[in-house]
C-alpha cells in the first residue's frame, strides 16, 4: 500500500484568500501539517472588492469537501439580479426560485474569510508574512520574508494572487491588460447618503449596460454598495484625463460627466462615493511555458488571474484547492512531482475554458447587442442550473 505522498512533510501556503485557507483545510482533514503565510497582519484586515457568488458546480463542490457547505449557506445569500436602463427603466429581474436558491449565493469577502479561518487548528495562519524569495536546497525549501524571518517547508503552493512571486519558479507570464479599466466605489450607509439609488436597487445586485459602459452594483452583508463602472481605455486611463485617483472628487466628477445624462440616482451615488479603486483588467496567460518544478504549484489569481466578466474566477481557484488537494492525498501518484503535473495538466483544461468565456463576456458586454446578448446568456444559464 503506497503511503501518503504528504507524510512527515511540511506544506506552506502563500496567501490566506479563499483558495489558500480552504486549500489548507482540506489538508488538515488528512492531518497534513500545513501552514499558511499571509502578508495582511491580522485576521480583521477589511477585504476590499465586491462580493462573491460560489457557483454550485464548481466552488461549492470544494467547501462540500471541506465539510462547510452548510456554514456557507448560512453565511450567503441568494440575490436577485435587476438589469436596467441608464434612465432607471427596469429591462429583466431575475431571482433564483426555490430550487435554484442556493445554486450560487453571494458572499462577503470577509465572512468567508472568517468561516475558512474558524474552521482551521489554531494558528495554522502567519500573518504580516510579505513573501521575498525562495531558496532550494537539495529536496527541500526555505522560505524567506520581507520581516527577516524564514520558515522550512517541503511541499509550497502559491496561493497569493497575481502578483505571486511563487509563479517565477514555473513560469515567465505576466499578466496582461485586457483594455478595460474597472473603477470601483463602495458606498457606506446608502439609506442615509445615498437614498434614492438605495431604493432602486433594494436588496439586488444591479446593472447597466449602455454607451459602451457597464455599471454592476452590490449589496454587502451590513448593507454597504459596492459598484463597478467598466469602459475600454488605455492602461494610462488615469493620467490621460489627467485624474489624480487618490482625489476621490476627481473621480465622482469623471463618472459624473460620462454618465451625465443617466437617472439622477447613479449620480448621487457617485457622489456619495468616499473611496474610489481605478483597477486595469489583467489576464493571466495559460498558454506560454510552464515548467512543473518538484514539491511547487499555483492555485487561484496567481495560476489564471482573469477579470471578473463571467464571475467565475473564484470558483476556478476553489475548484483548484479540490483538485490539487484530492491528487496530494491521493494513492494513485508516485510523487508529488506526478500528482502536481497532473492536477496543472487538468487545470489548463478547465481554467483555459473559464479564461475564454471571462474574455468571450469582456467583449459582450462592449458591442452593440449588448443588452440582448446578455439577457439571452442569463435564459440561457438559467436552463443549466
Amino acid at each position: 500500500m503506497k503511503k501518503n505522498l504528504l507524510q512527515n512533510k511540511k506544506v506552506a501556503i502563500i496567501g490566506a484568500g479563499p483558495v489558500g485557507l480552504t486549500t489548507a483545510r482540506l489538508l488538515q482533514q488528512a492531518n497534513v501539517d500545513v501552514h499558511v503565510y499571509e502578508w495582511d497582519n491580522n485576521a480583521e484586515v477589511r477585504i476590499f472588492g465586491g462580493t462573491l457568488d460560489i457557483h454550485k458546480n464548481t466552488g461549492q463542490l470544494a467547501l462540500e469537501k471541506a465539510g462547510l457547505l452548510d456554514a456557507f449557506y448560512a453565511a450567503a445569500r441568494p440575490t436577485g439580479e435587476h438589469l436596467v436602463g441608464k434612465n432607471g427603466e427596469s429591462l429583466m429581474y431575475d431571482f433564483p426560485n426555490e430550487e435554484q436558491l442556493y445554486h450560487r449565493p453571494e458572499v462577503d469577502r470577509n465572512d468567508l474569510r472568517q468561516l475558512l479561518l474558524q474552521n482551521l487548528t489554531p494558528d495554522t495562519v502567519v500573518w504580516g508574512k510579505q513573501l521575498k524569495e525562495i531558496v532550494k536546497i537539495e529536496e527541500h525549501f526555505i522560505l524567506r520574508f520581507e520581516d527577516g524571518t524564514e520558515v522550512y517547508a517541503d511541499v509550497v503552493i502559491g496561493a497569493n494572487g497575481s502578483k505571486s512571486k511563487v509563479r517565477q519558479r514555473l513560469t515567465t507570464a505576466t499578466p496582461k491588460f485586457t483594455g478595460t479599466i474597472i473603477i470601483q466605489g463602495e458606498v457606506f450607509n446608502p439609506e442615509l447618503n445615498a437614498p434614492n439609488y438605495k431604493a432602486l436597487c433594494k436588496e439586488d445586485n444591479v446593472m447597466v449596460i449602455a454607451d459602451k459602459t457597464m455599471f454592476a452594483s452590490q449589496i454587502k452583508s451590513k448593507g454597504t454598495i459596492n459598484y463597478f463602472f467598466c469602459f475600454k481605455a488605455e492602461e494610462t486611463f488615469a493620467n490621460d484625463e489627467n485624474i489624480d485617483v487618490s482625489e476621490s472628487s476627481q473621480v465622482a466628477d469623471y463618472l459624473k460627466k460620462v454618465c451625465s445624462d443617466w437617472d439622477p440616482k447613479f449620480i448621487e451615488l457617485f457622489e456619495a462615493t468616499k473611496s474610489f479603486w481605478v483597477l486595469p483588467m489583467r489576464n493571466m496567460p495559460l498558454d506560454e511555458k510552464w515548467q512543473t518544478e518538484d514539491a511547487i504549484t499555483l492555485v487561484g489569481d496567481a495560476a489564471h488571474a482573469m477579470p471578473p466578466f463571467a464571475g467565475v474566477g473564484v470558483n476556478i481557484g476553489l475548484l483548484d484547492a479540490l483538485r490539487l488537494s484530492e491528487n496530494l492525498l491521493s494513492d494513485k501518484f508516485d510523487s508529488i512531482r506526478e500528482a502536481m503535473e497532473d492536477y496543472e495538466h487538468n487545470m489548463f483544461g478547465y481554467a483555459g475554458e473559464a479564461q475564454r468565456d471571462t474574455a468571450s463576456a469582456e467583449s459582450d458586454f462592449f458591442s452593440d447587442t449588448a443588452i440582448e446578448d446578455h439577457i439571452k446568456g442569463r435564459e440561457e444559464w438559467n436552463k443549466t442550473l
